[in-house]
């Protein structure tokens, strides 16, 4: 019944200039203007900058920012990947709220990224990313199609128009433990840049949930169009292998919320990544490397070590595995 309700509500929710093709289960939402080019902005914003914006633009939409989610899990997952996992008490467990709810721009870390045949991630993905969400219980379907046609308006904000977007999935409904859901994705211009989930327990459908995202960094790629090593890693980007680079800024993340390399649990996920790390990188000294990261994860929730300590602790560690020292 919530599927086959899904393409009247986009349609009234998003107006007559959108055109909606349906075939079986897949629908697919194009703009008629959608053959325009697009022209990437001629200034490129800085981290902080286009996390500020989009936290403007959803303030704007009645959105406020959520404080992140810790980063050491220790429920199903031993650490935190998606931001979903805010809405975890009031969708597994039908309590009357999540953890967090609104513009919750939360760093992850995922080990299940896709690769080329080489064993190196593809262009748009990373280890470690800053899930930027709009995550929030619902009372009825049609707010879920009231959360794209707001998030449409964010993206305007960015640069980013409506013209350039697409939406398309599959209507059928999954299943995961306690929650089913419907999800549709998005493309800007031809990258795939996100997706919108509505979420709701399968027991108990009135607790139902909006988890709408992306990635900072696959977004601040599709507005800008630079080359993905060089918007991720800026000036780092020719410094390295980026797998290299990749292991970098991910321990520096959780050596710096205090998640070092263990034997076992979270810290097990810390060792795996640093292995990746050339033990010639560590003798030259990681400084720049893990001040630049630092830098960049201070944006979103304060680091609980200095940068100059995240460093000293990766390279010790990196040394160690040289020596053959446990």
């Amino acid at each position: 019944m919530l599927s086959a309700a899904i393409p009247g509500i986009l349609r009234s929710v998003l107006g007559p200039r959108w055109e909606f093709t349906l075939y079986g289960d897949d629908l697919t939402i194009e703009h008629p203007q959608r053959g325009t080019p697009y022209r990437p902005p001629g200034r490129h914003l800085l981290w902080a900058e286009l996390l500020n914006r989009l936290e403007g633009a959803f303030a704007d939409v009645g959105v406020p920012r959520a404080d992140c989610l810790p980063l050491r899990w220790g429920r199903e997952t031993e650490l935190t990947i998606s931001a979903v996992q805010a809405l975890d008490p009031y969708l597994k467990e039908r309590r009357g709220v999540p953890y967090r709810q609104g513009f919750l721009p939360q760093p992850v870390v995922r080990l299940t990224g896709p690769r080329d045949r080489h064993g190196n991630l593809i262009d748009g993905f990373l280890t470690s990313f800053v899930n930027a969400s709009r995550v929030q219980p619902i009372s009825d379907e049609r707010s879920y199609g009231t959360v794209l046609d707001e998030w449409l308006t964010v993206l305007s904000r960015l640069g980013l128009h409506a013209r350039h977007i697409t939406v398309y999935g599959s209507l059928r409904v999954w299943r995961r433990q306690q929650v089913e859901g419907i999800t549709l994705r998005y493309d800007h211009a031809g990258l795939p840049l996100g997706d919108i989930v509505l979420l709701w327990n399968g027991d108990d459908p009135t607790h139902m949930a909006v988890d709408l995202g992306t990635s900072l960094e696959r977004l601040a790629w599709v507005r800008s169009r630079l080359p993905w090593n060089e918007q991720v890693f800026g000036p780092l980007g020719g410094a390295a292998p980026p797998a290299v680079l990749d292991a970098i800024r991910t321990v520096t993340l959780l050596v710096g919320h205090g998640i070092t390399p263990a034997a076992r649990g979270a810290g097990s996920i810390t060792r795996r990544i640093a292995e990746c790390i050339p033990p010639s990188a560590a003798a030259l000294g990681l400084s720049t490397a893990v001040r630049h990261h630092h830098a960049y994860w201070d944006n979103f929730s304060p680091l609980a070590s200095s940068w100059w300590q995240v460093a000293s602790k990766v390279e010790a560690h990196v040394q160690r595995l040289t020596s053959g020292s446990p």
